[in-house]
């Protein structure tokens, strides 16, 4: 439902700028623009967030035991097992990427493989796997892109010098376009993100779940999940278009309201998973 209206709102702010510019040509060329930036998105958006994370890929010998676990996993969820890469990085975290389970990847922190015990690696990767059976890592992609585009309508609007409104139009009228056209150049950015997030949100308690039932042992990921919220160590260089990626918001911010976040609670998380032992 919420990816639904998220692209009511792409399409609707397409519709309204081509009407404030007197021209459906900008609805069509606002369509045709988002489908060759999904397109591309899909095709090249796993590299994009490997190379802006600086994962390296790893083999079997390696690294045997991240392999096996990995390879373990995807055995136990009947999945293709995803490469896997790791980022030279101090701070436990981890992130899945890829448009499909066979052309999935799984990265993880150096920082993550040191901190924690073998239980709680595993749970984690559990998680990152469920991502990528749950589709998730595609769903993050295109709502990505959503929101780039409508940023980058409202930056085109609100840079224009031209006066809004068809020429037949009043003064009156051509003004109140304007006004309308103003907010929602300045609204629809946020309301779009607010939805990204909410997706965002929505997927990491359902990609817990996934994992703890495919571990059957709900606790490995709550205490991993533990270790990395009150780990203190920052990442060398987040970037924040891939923050809602990682199991944990790799800027570690303490936000005001939970609206903005990219990850929900990692108290509500950890209390739901310890609710599946009981």
């Amino acid at each position: 439902m919420l990816f639904t209206v998220f692209i009511a709102v792409v399409i609707g702010v397409g519709w309204g700028f081509g009407y404030f510019y007197d021209s459906p040509v900008i609805l069509l060329g606002s369509i045709v623009f988002s489908l060759a930036m999904s397109g591309a998105s899909f095709l090249f958006a796993d590299n994009i967030a490997l190379g802006l994370a600086k994962a390296k890929p790893v083999a079997h010998e390696d690294n045997p035991e991240l392999y096996h676990l990995v390879e373990n996993l995807a055995i136990a969820a009947g999945a293709p097992v995803p490469k896997i890469y790791i980022i030279n990085d101090p701070s436990p975290n981890a992130f899945a990427t890829g448009r499909a389970p066979d052309r999935a990847t799984i990265a993880v922190t150096s920082g993550l493989l040191q901190k924690l015990n073998k239980t709680e690696l595993e749970g984690v990767l559990g998680h990152e796997l469920s991502h990528i059976e749950n589709r998730d890592t595609l769903i993050a992609v295109t709502a990505a892109v959503l929101v780039g585009f409508v940023a980058i309508l409202a930056d085109i609007f609100l840079r224009s010098p031209r006066w809004f409104g068809r020429d037949d139009d009043s003064k009156e009228l051509r003004s109140a376009f304007y006004l309308v056209g103003v907010v929602l150049a300045i609204i629809a950015p946020i309301a779009v993100n607010l939805i990204q997030l909410a997706i965002s949100r929505k997927r990491e308690f359902l990609a817990d779940a996934s994992s703890a039932l495919l571990t059957r042992y709900p606790e490995g990921l709550a205490s991993a999940l533990e270790k990395i919220s009150t780990d203190q160590t920052s990442m060398r260089s987040p970037a924040s278009a891939t923050a809602h990626l990682w199991i944990a918001d790799p800027f570690k911010v303490k936000r005001a309201s939970s609206i903005f976040a990219t990850h929900p609670p990692i108290a509500e998380r950890i209390q739901r998973l310890r609710e599946m032992s009981l």
